[in-house]
């Protein structure tokens, strides 16, 4: 069918095709990932928001949601962690303090505080693989915390990691739908 140096015009166009199909998936993974971490920051902000004024719980957070993020399903991802952590939030802080050591919750900095629980929902009631949202965690406590809160919310989250079967079981007794 082919001969001399059309099999090698042939292969080398199937190479390309190769690469441009590999660098578009990767585009799309970029792409999915940028706006889930947009989503968390998101979540953050109003997680900070409730923490430093818990009168702010009643007020409709959505509008806000919706400002900020431009994808319905990052707005639903967001709501979700939202909603889980705020749901969930004596547990949560519970497994904080459980495996932080020397530090109780309500002495840690509030970004930190923010992070760690937003994290720690995560793990235990979502399908993100464990490293992603330590990593995660990690990139939002060095975007918004202070010079020390990356090392010392990698820390907590690396043993909440290693338990984070226990932390399933520990969380979804009510089960809420975090990849939503």
């Amino acid at each position: 069918m082919f001969r001399g140096n059309d099999v090698s015009v042939d292969s080398t166009l199937l190479q390309i095709l190769l690469i441009l199909f590999v660098l578009f998936s990767y585009s799309d993974y970029l792409t999915i990932m940028s706006t889930r971490r947009r989503a968390r920051e998101i979540a953050l902000q109003v997680l900070y928001q409730f923490d430093l004024n818990p009168s702010a719980i009643s007020v409709d957070y959505k509008p806000f949601l919706y400002a900020r993020l431009q994808e319905p399903a990052s707005v639903i991802f967001s709501k979700a962690l939202v909603e889980g952590v705020s749901t969930h939030k004596q547990q949560i802080d519970n497994v904080l303090d459980q495996r932080s050591e020397h530090w109780r919750v309500n002495r840690m900095a509030t970004t930190d505080r923010a992070v760690l629980r937003l994290a720690v929902f995560e793990l235990a009631c979502s399908d993100t693989p464990g490293p992603v949202v330590v990593d995660e965690g990690i990139e939002l406590a060095r975007r918004y915390g202070s010079a020390h809160s990356a090392p010392f919310v990698s820390g907590i989250l690396g043993r909440c990691l290693d338990d984070r079967e226990i932390l399933q079981k520990e969380l979804q007794g009510n089960e809420h739908p975090a990849d939503a």
